[in-house]
């Protein structure tokens, strides 16, 4: 399989967009981000998603530089409006307000509607914690893409509607980034690009059957992607509703329906927390670490290098891929290489 430096990949990326017609300073944000998935191990949102997004543009579901519009300001509370435009470049933008408002009034809650796919929610939530704050975010899929069914139904009803937080600490955040259901949909569309199985007790057919293969998400009737919480799915299920309503609903965006009414897209709650406004930010500091070791130093079972916290694994992949590259599967590869030339090197 293909492999590439980061900044070659990030590079590459970033021309196969303009290429497709791509604004630069928008191809100039949205292709290193793609990159970086993949470079920390989620091709669920990495440049797989290109040939989607160039797609999206060309039939207007995208809309190529359109402003972000703030329907509701309260100081503490922000409402936008993504007008269809580049989810992480439209996403980038109101993290960027919130981070300058919550350092005046310590907390800031803020919603974004009408914004296509922003991406992997953890890239944010790490800002916001590199910058001293905790993030709290959230996204449903604008009343599209249903991939879930409720526990005991067999059709789909929500999205995997993922989950995703910040927390500052050293030597790096913690930042905690899942979906609701036990795997999401990019990792299955891999599987399905790749003509691979996906791992047992992902999927279920259209008739609730247990299945592997990522072809059943994508038929009619299609199958589902199984809500996490094994035995208990209702845990992911019931966290996958509430996620529906804070993106969706609130947002003034919508929740899941048997007619989507938009195009594919996201709905956005975030929260962020100024530590200093609340117990202070050494205490707070303090306090993180030293749970932190008290976990890291929990006895371990045997073959077990070490306790990892949430965003371990990401950082340590960052630093093989700073050696090694970033890997592409083939089918993947082909289809990029349609786009436009590789870099040569």
């Amino acid at each position: 399989m293909p492999t590439l430096s980061l900044p070659a990949l990030s590079q590459w990326a970033t021309e196969l967009l303009q290429r497709g017609g791509v604004a630069e300073e928008e191809a100039s944000v949205v292709g290193p981000s793609l990159a970086l998935s993949d470079a920390l191990g989620y091709a669920s949102h990495g440049v797989m998603r290109i040939p989607f997004y160039l797609q999206m543009l060309q039939r207007g579901e995208i809309v190529s530089q359109a402003p972000l519009e703030i329907i509701r300001d309260r100081g503490a509370s922000i409402a936008a409006d993504g007008g269809w435009g580049f989810g992480r470049v439209q996403m980038g933008r109101l993290l960027d307000l919130a981070l300058q408002r919550v350092a005046e009034t310590g907390v800031v809650a803020a919603t974004l509607r009408h914004s296509s796919h922003i991406g992997r929610l953890g890239e944010y939530c790490e800002q916001a914690a590199e910058c001293g704050y905790i993030a709290h975010l959230m996204a449903n899929t604008h009343g599209t893409a249903r991939r879930v069914a409720p526990p005991g139904g067999t059709a789909p009803r929500l999205g995997t509607n993922p989950i995703a937080y910040g927390i500052p600490a050293d030597p790096h955040p913690l930042v905690l980034d899942f979906s609701t259901s036990v795997t999401a949909e990019g990792k299955v569309r891999v599987h399905h690009i790749a003509g691979t199985a996906c791992p047992a007790g992902w999927l279920l057919d259209h008739q609730g059957r247990p299945s592997t293969d990522p072809n059943v998400l994508y038929q009619d009737p299609p199958g589902t992607i199984r809500p996490f919480g094994g035995d208990q799915p209702y845990k992911g299920f019931g966290l996958a509703l509430m996620v529906d309503v804070l993106a969706g609903a609130l947002s003034g965006g919508r929740t899941a329906r048997e007619t989507p009414l938009n195009p594919k897209g996201n709905c956005v709650f975030l929260f962020l927390l100024d530590p200093e406004a609340f117990g202070g930010r050494d205490h707070f500091g303090a306090e993180v670490e030293q749970l932190c070791q008290f976990v890291r130093n929990c006895p371990r079972a045997d073959g077990v290098d070490r306790i990892l916290l949430a965003g371990d694994p990401e950082h340590q992949r960052l630093e093989k891929v700073r050696q090694s590259g970033v890997t592409i599967d083939d089918a993947q590869w082909e289809i990029l290489c349609q786009l436009g030339p590789p870099p040569k090197s």
